[in-house]
């Protein structure tokens, strides 16, 4: 906590310092006012100069030499730099541009990005593990990736703007400008992010320490990103916004994949580092004004009658199936050896399928297209969904009390030093790639239709319970089967911990055809919205296994091996499938770059 005081009050000083310099620096620079440069964009390509005569005060006695040349005023001249550009401290000024307007430049596209994110909270642990949260019983998507390259890529994108500035490519400001606008953004960025990770205290998914919302390393990416956007993807092509923006997007998506934050995270992340830069870049506009300006926009306001292509990051919520119903497991009883209607049925005789019910699905993705035209384009799509399910805790506490009431037997109760059932994950986790054409209607510049027809690949991950066992190993002897006064089944000197899959459900990877309608909206600097309504269908094999006797093979070995003597492999386990259609609505909405 003492070392990220001491970091903020580094940047607040450096900003201070580095502000009073560059309007220090400016004020040696002659400024042309908005007037001057209306008229010099008016006028020839020559450089302006005004013709000054002598006056007579009241007689014409006084003849002016014609001969004698005119003094002028010349404006100054600007030329674009044509080798590369080492002069950090030098101001120049274009003085073709105009100054920027604060509520004008202003886009706010973060604000509903970072709320985006406090929505997610509810849906938060549907998307990432808990694999080595001690604090929760509850462990999601079942992978332990590590890669500390998301470490990195959150600093490329301010890397290449400076690069590109260092040789000699024109972008928005000067150096002085840029040097300020990026403090104060970086400044700016590092309050929020500090001062809302420490006041909301969330715990990280990895339960290493709470300070999970917002995610600093998202923040601080699209940071980066929004800068390289405003320097060179809105004044020379919108191709760098999207390379920034893809590039930020895929470091969000390490965090998660990392275990280090929540989507929630990501979410609030992307929309403060956003917003830091807009009032960053905002702040310095109101106070350099028309100072060190180099290139302004390319175009205010994106048209969707020439520019339709796009990369957009979304989040919805899924509608569609609601059910799905496994067959009756069976455990493969030896016929006329066993009719036990507590391990493979009920009371009549008759097994009971399995029933799950599923909530609406928490659905997020990242999208982009490239039109040939103003109407069709080609395109991909990444998505991930969701599915939580009604009752999984409710159906692990039962069988756990099942398993706990089998060891209230006296014999067996003194020897139990650990019982019990872990939820490894409680969602059915999609994830989706998807690639195709897309349509665009334009009804306006601003507005327009879309559709499109995707085919692609359909993963899924499992849910699944699995159990522990750790005491004394039992000893199963037949030789006292017919003596009253040694117990057949009795505790041995051997201890043991024994952890086994209790019951998994999981679906084949499968082929995903989609198709959807949206409405895009144009906002400005190349940002537009968009809500959609999409519908994907995909046919999959679930496959459910059952194995509540693997506890035997810890208690009891001996026991098992009986069992297979006199024809039942006791152990493995009950199997259920069943083939189900799914047909998949997502109603959502999108924040895009237009292109």
């Amino acid at each position: 906590m003492k070392y990220l005081k001491t970091r903020r009050t580094t940047l607040a000083m450096l900003f201070i310092l580095l502000t009073t310099w560059v309007i220090k620096a400016q004020d040696a620079v002659p400024f042309v006012a908005a007037s001057e440069i209306d008229s010099a964009c008016s006028a020839s390509e020559e450089p302006m100069s005004v013709e000054t005569t002598s006056m007579t005060e009241a007689s014409d006695s006084t003849s002016v030499d014609e001969s004698r040349p005119s003094p002028t005023l010349t404006l100054p001249t600007y030329e674009p730099p044509k080798a590369p550009d080492f002069n950090f401290i030098k101001s120049r000024t274009n003085p073709a541009t105009k100054p920027y307007k604060f509520l004008d430049d202003q886009t706010w596209v973060g604000v509903p990005m970072f709320f985006a994110g406090m929505l997610a909270k509810r849906e938060k642990t549907g998307f990432q593990q808990n694999y080595n949260n001690p604090n929760t019983r509850i462990r999601l998507i079942k992978y332990n990736f590590h890669n500390e390259i998301d470490n990195y890529t959150q600093y490329v994108p301010l890397a290449l703007t400076i690069g590109l500035k260092i040789g000699g490519v024109e972008s928005r400001s000067d150096w002085p400008r840029f040097w300020a606008s990026s403090a104060a953004s970086a400044a700016i960025m590092a309050g929020l992010v500090n001062g809302i990770k420490y006041t909301a205290s969330e715990m990280r998914p990895d339960g290493s320490t709470r300070n999970s919302w917002p995610s600093g390393h998202t923040a601080t990416a699209f940071m980066a990103a929004t800068i390289l956007h405003k320097e060179y993807g809105l004044t020379r092509s919108p191709w760098y916004s999207v390379g920034a923006y893809t590039l930020a997007t895929a470091t969000g998506v390490m965090r998660v994949l990392n275990n280090r934050h929540w989507i929630s995270d990501v979410l609030s992340g992307a929309g403060i580092g956003i917003m830091s830069v807009e009032l960053g870049y905002g702040l310095m506009d109101l106070l350099f004004k028309g100072r060190g300006l180099m290139r302004n926009d390319l175009a205010s306001y994106p048209d969707l009658r020439q520019n339709p292509s796009f990369f957009s990051i979304s989040m919805g919520v899924g509608l569609g199936n609601k059910n799905l119903v496994l067959p009756a497991f069976d455990f493969n009883l030896p016929p006329d050896i066993f009719d036990d209607e507590e391990i493979d049925g009920d009371d009549s005789g008759e097994a009971e399928p399995l029933r799950l019910k599923f909530r609406s699905a928490t659905v997020v993705g990242a999208e982009g297209a490239y039109f040939f035209n103003p109407y069709i384009g080609v395109g991909g799509r990444l998505r991930l969904k969701a599915t939580p399910i009604n009752g999984w805790s409710k159906f692990a506490l039962s069988e756990e009390a099942e398993i706990q009431k089998f060891f209230k037997d006296p014999m067996l109760e003194q020897s139990v030093q650990n019982i019990g059932l872990i939820i490894e994950s409680d969602h059915l986790t999609e994830f989706a790639a998807d690639a195709g054409v897309y349509f665009s209607l334009p009804l306006s510049s601003r507005f327009a239709l879309g559709s499109k027809l995707l085919a692609g690949r359909s993963v899924m991950t499992d849910i699944e319970i699995k159990a522990s066992y750790a005491g004394d190993q039992y000893e199963f002897n037949l030789a006292y089967m017919d003596d009253e006064t040694q117990p057949m089944f009795k505790p041995s000197d051997k201890m043991v911990a024994h952890e086994w899959q209790y019951i998994n459900i999981g679906a084949t990877n499968s082929m995903k055809f989609g198709t959807g309608l949206s409405l895009t909206y144009a906002h400005k600097n190349s940002f537009s919205w968009r809500v959609f309504c999409d519908y994907d269908y995909t046919r999959k094999t679930f496959t459910a296994t059952y194995n509540p006797l693997e506890l035997m093979s810890g208690l009891s070995p001996d026991m098992v091996e009986l069992m297979s003597m006199i024809g039942w492999e006791m152990t493995r386990p009950a199997v259920s499938k069943t083939k189900k259609s799914l047909h998949q609505w997502v109603l959502g909405g999108a924040f895009c770059v237009s292109f």
